[in-house]
């Protein structure tokens, strides 16, 4: 264990350097910048900003190859990186081009892991075809999830950091320690960017570092829930209920008025927080971060229950659709 700490306190500090230097460069060599002057819906900075906070985070990922499962993570981490890091270059990625890198990571990552999701709990189980497609399903989806709750400082890599410290608590528990190792490193690394992103906003995590920390954090839930039967699929769910159910609710509010599904827009659940309440864009991720605590809490209790956790995650949904029927109607009357 002494060993590990050591490897997550040095990839904390490969990952900050990794953060100052490409702040830095990108600055003077004007790449990966986000322009505070181009109109976007989801903008809420006022300062020409670098969005390629996933260099720092892979280089601190480096760290992974000196344990004995790293390997097996690291050569699909670098195609899930990919997947985003161009669009924040060049911003040109075709988005069938960005869907293919992110199946390609997640099916290497399958077949070296052997994290394939056959039982559902209840006495449900997936033909292992279908038990594929469903888990690569659920890492391109929690990938794209985490792109979409990244609007705010320290709003995705905040929720990554709680939702790491279920998944630990939980591997701490069956005695995977080397699955708390990979976690540790992966929690270390992502610290590193949290402080120099919030609340400041100095550094962005781009598409590349957002896509990186969903295909993380869904791999290793997957693997969980895979390997071990006294973890539920549903706690690995309720766990992710936030960023899952704002993508789940994105396409259907969009679908509603004709929108495609793919379109940004200015109406996820913590732009109207900064809106109609806060009005502070790192004190709206202090409110979601807040509000959600609570719900990873209790997931954490009860990771081998699935019909607790389809609770928790009903729950939330109906405290979501109730605030945000809330702050809909006040931005009507706006």
């Amino acid at each position: 264990m002494n060993y590990a700490w050591e490897l997550a306190v040095s990839a904390f500090f490969i990952s900050l350097a990794g953060q100052l230097i490409t702040i830095r460069y990108s600055k003077k060599l004007d790449f990966f910048i986000d322009n505070h002057t181009e109109e976007k819906p989801q903008r809420f900075h006022h300062d020409a900003t670098p969005r390629a906070g996933g260099i720092g985070i892979l280089f601190g990922m480096f760290v992974i190859l000196l344990t004995p499962f790293g390997w097996k993570l690291f050569v699909s981490m670098i195609f899930a990186f990919l997947s985003g890091i161009f669009e924040d270059l060049h911003r040109s990625l075709q988005p069938q081009t960005r869907l293919i890198l992110q199946i390609i990571a997640a099916g290497i990552a399958i077949l070296l892991t052997n994290s394939v999701i056959t039982y559902l709990g209840l006495g449900i189980s997936l033909p292992y075809f279908f038990a594929i497609l469903f888990s690569l399903f659920s890492i391109v989806g929690l990938m794209n999830a985490m792109n979409i709750i990244d609007g705010f400082n320290g709003l995705a890599s905040g929720t990554t950091l709680l939702i790491l410290l279920s998944l630990g608590h939980t591997a701490l528990l069956i005695g995977d320690y080397g699955i708390v190792d990979i976690i540790l490193i992966v929690w270390s690394v992502v610290f590193a960017f949290f402080i120099i992103n919030f609340p400041k906003g100095k550094i962005f995590l781009g598409d590349g570092g957002a896509y990186l920390i969903g295909f993380i954090i869904a791999l290793i839930g997957i693997f969980l829930a895979s390997n071990y039967p006294e973890v539920s699929p549903w706690y690995i769910l309720a766990i992710l209920i936030y960023p899952v159910w704002e993508v789940i609710f994105s396409i259907y509010r969009k679908l509603k008025v004709g929108y495609s599904p793919m379109q940004p827009d200015a109406y996820h659940l913590h732009m109207l927080i900064y809106r109609h309440i806060t009005k502070n864009n790192p004190l709206t991720s202090i409110v979601l971060l807040i509000g959600y605590s609570p719900f990873i809490l209790l997931s954490s209790l009860f990771a081998h229950n699935s019909k607790i956790n389809i609770l928790i995650s009903l729950v939330f949904i109906v405290c979501y659709l109730f605030f945000y029927r809330f702050l809909s109607q006040k931005e009507k009357t706006a």
